[in-house]
């Protein structure tokens, strides 16, 4: 199946769904925005309609990453460029005070990657929210950071890379299995 945004997100950068499966995310960075989707069968795109969309342009005007945290209470958006607020090449986190609900999103923080990486593209964490990894296509790298207090960026310190370049010179996502002993980029 293909899904094809009724919202005008043009330039999809990447998305995600909440635990459930029952709504799904789309960060774009021509409309720097995260737009939410309602799916009435859950992981099925062809069910998906449109419901909200948060802009994030005051902190990121080229949003290509996303992720949430277990509860839906945090949002994180990677992106290259410097909203109005904003730094650039960062991950911004904001809270959901309502979760998985975008409309309740307010910005929190932001944390710089540009030392290691200066084109972030995706974004994702381990099961607890101990470790975030970054993957973007200036270094072909995936970027890894340990934080000190679980999904807070301003927490995070650089622990190490890996490079994809033998396989990929572009890379833009990345994921891992339920246990974390496997890594798709």
């Amino acid at each position: 199946q293909n899904f094809s945004p009724s919202y005008p997100t043009a330039q999809v950068m990447d998305l995600t769904f909440n635990n459930d499966g029952t709504k799904m995310y789309i960060v774009g960075n021509q409309n720097n925005d995260v737009s939410e989707y309602n799916l009435s069968t859950a992981f099925d795109v062809s069910t998906a309609s449109y419901v909200q969309n948060f802009s994030v342009a005051s902190q990121e005007a080229t949003p290509t990453g996303m992720s949430f945290n277990n509860d839906g209470s945090k949002m994180f958006v990677t992106g290259m460029s410097s909203g109005i607020g904003g730094s650039g090449r960062d991950v911004n986190e904001y809270s959901l005070t309502t979760a998985f609900d975008v409309s309740t999103a307010s910005y929190v923080q932001n944390f710089s990657v540009k030392a290691q990486e200066n084109y972030p593209q995706g974004i994702t964490f381990n099961s607890n929210g101990t470790k975030m990894f970054i993957i973007g296509h200036a270094s072909d790298d995936v970027i890894e950071y340990s934080l000190s207090t679980a999904f807070d960026v301003s927490t995070a310190s650089y622990t190490q890379v890996f490079s994809v370049r033998p396989q990929s010179n572009t890379p833009t996502g990345l994921t891992f299995n339920n246990d974390g002993t496997k890594m798709f980029v």
